[in-house]
């Protein structure tokens, strides 16, 4: 009998170095039940250290660094046995590079730039596959994503930004939360605003000799650790 890949343990167990609650949802609601590992890395530090070794760098690589990074930092700490997930997002606005707001003042003054306008939002994935004899790949794409903003007004900035949910997100907007009445369109996949693109994880697995079905079919619970 072949296994249901909805209600039985999967062949592959992945793991999502993020505690990102929106990329643990999207992963739940596609069939997937990773372990969450939260990494240690000091994402300051990391931009830092690679603008200082190689220069300027676009807004994809540095989330693909630090998608990078994270993977790696929870790969290493030897949870052996599994598929490493690593992502990190940032909001390219006028060529400048945006992740978390650092305060509300900050996530205002965003917004006041951010409305009636477009950005691009980057998600960087990394996938380092830890499992014994399978050959240690590891690999990663990053995904981008026009954003179209409402115009919104003074007043209606003021009252997002105190619900606090920009400050916990990178571009200080959701699409699938309160700030989901102020994105207007976006051009490309969906997901990836979310913070985690299914399409491309499921083309990295794919070069990494991992189907989509492998990871699939952990049911709700399995996933503590």
């Amino acid at each position: 009998m072949p296994r249901s890949p909805l209600t039985s343990q999967p062949a592959v167990r992945l793991v999502l170095a993020s505690a990102s609650p929106a990329r643990l949802t999207t992963l739940r609601a596609a069939g997937i039940w990773p372990t969450v590992v939260v990494s240690t890395v000091d994402e300051d530090l990391v931009v830092a250290e690679a603008l200082e070794r190689y220069g300027p760098l676009e807004a994809g690589d540095i989330a693909l660094l630090l998608a990078r990074s994270k993977a790696e930092d929870v790969a290493s700490a030897g949870d052996r046995g599994a598929v490493v997930l690593g992502c990190d997002s940032v909001l390219e606005l006028d060529g400048q590079v945006h992740g978390k707001p650092a305060d509300a003042d900050e996530a205002r003054a965003r917004w006041r730039r951010m409305r009636g306008r477009s950005g691009v939002l980057h998600t960087g994935h990394w996938v380092v596959d830890d499992r014994d004899d399978h050959g240690g790949a590891t690999l990663g794409a990053t995904a981008s994503t026009t954003v179209h903003f409402a115009k919104l007004s003074d007043d209606e900035i003021d009252a997002y930004v105190a619900t606090g949910e920009p400050l916990l997100v990178a571009g200080a907007f959701t699409i699938d939360g309160l700030g989901g009445a102020f994105v207007t369109a976006i051009e490309g996949d969906h997901h990836n605003v979310v913070g985690l693109s299914l399409p491309l994880l499921r083309d990295l697995l794919a070069d990494a000799g991992i189907g989509w079905f492998d990871v699939v079919g952990a049911a709700a619970g399995d996933d503590q650790g």
